[in-house]
C-alpha cells in the first residue's frame, strides 16, 4: 500500500486496516518518512516503510527506487489513499506505474491524476488494475462534463474501462462495475451513510485485500463494493443512516464476510 501525505496520515490506516480485515496475510504500507512510525504504531500488524517527501509533506518522485524490494514480494498494490494529486506525487505515481506491470494495482483518490491526458498507463497491466473514482474524478479523467456522468453513470464506466483496459468502480449512491471486456455491474443497496469521510479509503482497502488473496480484478471489484455496501448497512441499522464512522465499517467486513462464506 503506498500512499499518505502528513495532512492525511489516516488514510492509509484506514486502507491498510481494511485490506486485512478483507483477508489479506501481509500488510506492507509506504509513506511519507515523517509519518511512518505512527502509521506502523497506527497498524502494528503492518510494515511500515518511510519514503523520502518534500517540504510540502509528500511522498517525493525520488522515492521509486525504496519501493523495490517491496513490490518483488507484493500480490496486489493499492496507490493513493492519503494523496491529493500533488505534482510530486503525480511524477512518482507515474513512475511507478510506468516501472511495474506485473502486480495487479489499485489506484484510488490522489493516484488517479496519473490517469489524466495518459489514457495509456494503465494498459500496461493488461487489465489488472482497477480504478475507483467518484463522478468528478471520473469527469477529470476522461475530461467530459460533471453532468454527463451522473446522467449515463453506468455507460461511462463502461467507456472507461475499455479506454483504459481496466476494471472501474465508479461510486456513488449507485455504483457501477465496468471491465474492458464491457460488463457492467451494478450495486444499488448502499445507504447514504458510506459517504462519510474516510470511506473511500477502506473500500479501496477492501478491494486491495480481495486481490491480495488471489481474487480476479472483477471478483475484487464486485465483492469488495457488496462487503463495503454491507458493513455500512450493518451500522446503518445498528446506529443510524448517518454517523457512522469509517473506522467502524473495518470491524463490519469480516462479519459480513462470514455471513456470506
Amino acid at each position: 500500500m503506498v500512499g499518505g501525505g502528513i495532512s492525511l496520515p489516516g488514510a492509509v490506516v484506514l486502507a491498510g486496516i481494511a485490506a486485512l480485515r478483507a483477508g489479506a496475510g501481509k500488510l506492507q504500507i509506504a509513506t511519507c518518512r515523517s509519518i511512518a512510525p505512527l502509521v506502523g504504531v497506527a497498524v502494528p500488524e503492518s510494515l511500515s516503510l518511510g519514503l523520502e517527501e518534500t517540504p510540502d509533506g509528500v511522498i517525493s518522485a525520488r522515492a521509486v527506487s525504496s519501493l523495490d524490494p517491496l513490490i518483488d514480494n507484493t500480490d496486489a498494490m493499492l496507490i493513493g489513499p492519503g494523496t491529493k494529486g500533488h505534482d510530486e506525487e503525480i511524477r512518482f505515481i507515474s513512475a511507478v506505474l510506468s516501472s511495474c506491470s506485473r502486480v495487479p494495482v489499485i489506484l484510488d483518490a490522489g493516484a488517479l491524476y496519473a490517469v489524466e491526458n495518459n489514457s495509456a498507463i494503465l494498459r500496461r497491466f493488461n487489465g489488472t488494475a482497477i480504478i475507483t473514482p467518484h463522478a468528478k474524478e471520473m469527469a477529470r479523467i476522461l475530461d467530459i462534463d460533471l453532468k454527463e456522468v451522473m446522467t449515463t453513470p453506468e455507460k461511462i464506466a463502461v467507456n472507461a474501462a475499455k479506454l483504459l483496459s481496466c476494471v472501474v468502480a465508479l461510486k456513488g449512491s449507485e455504483t457501477f462495475i465496468a471491465t474492458p471486456e464491457g460488463e457492467s455491474y451494478c450495486y444499488d443497496a448502499g445507504d447514504v451513510g458510506l459517504a462519510t469521510s474516510g470511506s473511500g479509503d477502506t473500500l479501496a482497502g477492501v478491494v486491495a485485500g480481495l486481490l491480495a488473496r488471489g481474487a480476479s480484478p472483477t471478483d475484487a471489484a464486485l465483492w469488495g463494493v457488496f462487503l463495503h455496501g454491507s458493513a455500512g448497512n450493518r451500522l446503518a441499522r445498528r446506529i443510524g443512516r448517518i454517523g457512522y464512522l469509517a473506522r467502524e465499517l473495518l470491524d463490519e467486513v469480516p462479519q459480513v464476510l462470514r455471513s456470506v462464506s
